[in-house]
Formats: C-alpha cells, structure tokens, sequence
C-alpha cells in the first residue's frame, strides 16, 4: 500500500465525531454512535468529500435525495474497500480470516439496512438511500463478495474467471448508481455492465506493473500462454514482442466493452439523462457551468485511479 493511499484511508475512516480511526478499527464496533438521519448523510458526504476529488462536486449537481443517496453508496463502497485493501505482505497470522469476518459482519449489516435497522452511520444513510431507490440487496452484498476475491485470489486462469471478479467490482456498481440516476430504457442495465467491464480491464491494464510487484496478476493466465509471454517475465518487468501483443490484445478486448457500452447507450438513452437534465431549465444548470472542466468530466460513472470500484 502507497503512504498515499495510507493517509487517504485514516481520512475515509474517521469516526462521526471527526476522530481517525483505521477501517478496520471502523468495522469492529458497526454498533458504535446512533447519529440522526441528517447525520449519518453528513458522515457519508465527509468521507466522499475527502476522498472522491471531483466526484462529490459532480454529485452535487443532482437533486439533493440522489446526492446524498450517491454520497451514501460511495461511502459503502470505499468503506470495504479499505476494509480488504490491506498490504498482502507482512499481515499477521490470521490477518485475512479477520478481515473476511469483518466483510461478513457488513454482509449481516446489509441484512440489518435492509430491515430497517442499521447501526453504522454509512448504512443509516444506505438503509434512507435503499427505502427511496430500488437498489438490490444482491448487489450490494455482491460487491463485498468481489473486495472478498483479492483475500484468496492472486491468479486468473482464464478470462471468464476475471469477468466475474470485474462484474463485481465494477459493473455492480454501475447498476445500483443508475438506479439511484433514473433511466428508463431497458438497454441502460447493459450500458452499466458492459462499461464496468470496460473500466475494470482499463484499471487492469494501467496497474499490470504496479500488481505484479504486490504478486498479483489479473491478466488471464490463459492469455500469457497464448502469447508466450511468462508469469516470471511478467514479475520481472520484461517488455518485449510477446508482452506488446499481449498488452494489445487485452486492449483490444476493453475496446470492445467500451463499444458495447456505447451501442447499448445509442439504443436507449444515457443512464441519467444528464444532459438532458443540465440542458433543463433548473436550478442546477448554472452550479454546473461554473464547474472546471475536470468536474464536467466525471458527471458520468468513470474510473477512478487505484480503486476496485468505478468512482
């Protein structure tokens, strides 16, 4: 783990009264401080703020029951996130066992949202958030079961194995935000999927160096065989002819998830209709003109620099 993301991950995990504390010191106590509805939103928009750069700026051009639904969604998803992005090296015995019970105590703190009864600050604002969009309980609970993979997988053998991991992590949550978004036609579901895919490969792509020195390939062994190209070459930084038509093929591959994202969108509409909405006479348009052009950019679902998720 970077010193950056260290830092970032005391920010995102810091108590409602504004302590640090560690995720995984976060996740032990999940009964912790009953805060009011308004509180636990303000929780969520904090832990957004400080750790999503442009994102919170661009959610705030919504209406304000989906900004706070998103800043709501992103808190969860960084929340786990941080639980399971521990250094793989140097963990104590039992280091991962502890960390797969934690996911699992937020797998029943799901259950306890869903009824109606939650007792983290993130899932009181998750359990507002879930009572006023038709976001699925299997969704959520699949993206903690895609952060469980990287506990026991550091290898893919094929391509197949890998698209369920990026399903997970990315195209799970393309889903929950268009439903938080609004859409209509039936296509933006696909739209959602095929992009995650598309994101999680780009992610994979731009970090392959960067994995390999944490010991972890997501590339399909598969495709380093079909290639020629070794897992030990792959370790030890060897670019050569094998490992640019292997670079290129997965490439190729992102490509084509991008394109079918975009031939999903042409038959129906964008997930939000959010240009439509800016384009509206309202009272956001204005807050949205005033936004640099690197805030513009992100008012879609977009990748966000070393993370498992979209945003």
């Amino acid at each position: 783990m970077s010193g950056e993301k260290g830092a970032q991950q005391a920010q995102f995990a810091a108590s409602p009264t504004g302590e640090a504390r560690s995720p995984i010191d976060e996740a032990l106590s999940p009964a912790g401080e009953t805060l009011s509805l308004a509180e636990a939103y303000a929780y969520c928009r904090r832990i957004t703020q400080r750790s999503s750069s442009n994102f919170y700026y661009a959610f705030r051009l919504l209406p304000w029951d989906r900004h706070n639904a998103l800043c709501a969604f992103y808190a969860f998803c960084r929340f786990v996130d941080d639980i399971a992005d521990q250094p793989d090296e140097g963990q104590p015995y039992g280091q991962k066992e502890r960390i797969a019970q934690l996911l699992n105590t937020w797998r029943e703190e799901l259950d306890r949202c869903y009824a109606a009864q939650p007792r983290h600050p993130i899932s009181q604002a998750l359990a507002d958030a879930v009572r006023r969009f038709p976001i699925r309980q299997e969704d959520l609970s699949g993206i903690i079961d895609g952060v469980e993979m990287d506990l026991s997988r550091t290898r893919y053998q094929t391509f197949s194995e890998l698209y369920e991991y990026c399903y997970r992590v990315a195209s799970l949550v393309g889903l929950v935000c268009i439903e938080i978004f609004g859409y209509q036609a039936l296509q933006t579901r696909e739209y959602a999927i095929n992009l995650g895919i598309a994101f999680q490969l780009t992610n994979i792509l731009r970090d392959v160096g960067e994995d390999a020195q944490r010991a972890r390939i997501y590339l399909p062994l598969e495709d380093l065989a079909r290639f020629g190209y070794s897992e030990q070459e792959l370790m030890e930084d060897v670019y050569n002819e094998s490992f640019l038509r292997l670079m290129t093929f997965e490439g190729e591959r992102a490509q084509d998830y991008y394109g079918q994202a975009g031939t999903a969108m042409r038959a129906g509409q964008s997930p939000a209709s959010f240009m439509d909405f800016l384009e509206a006479d309202n009272p956001w348009t204005a807050r949205y003109a005033q936004l640099p052009q690197t805030a513009r950019g992100v008012t879609g679902m977009a990748a966000n620099p070393r993370t498992r998720f979209l945003f």
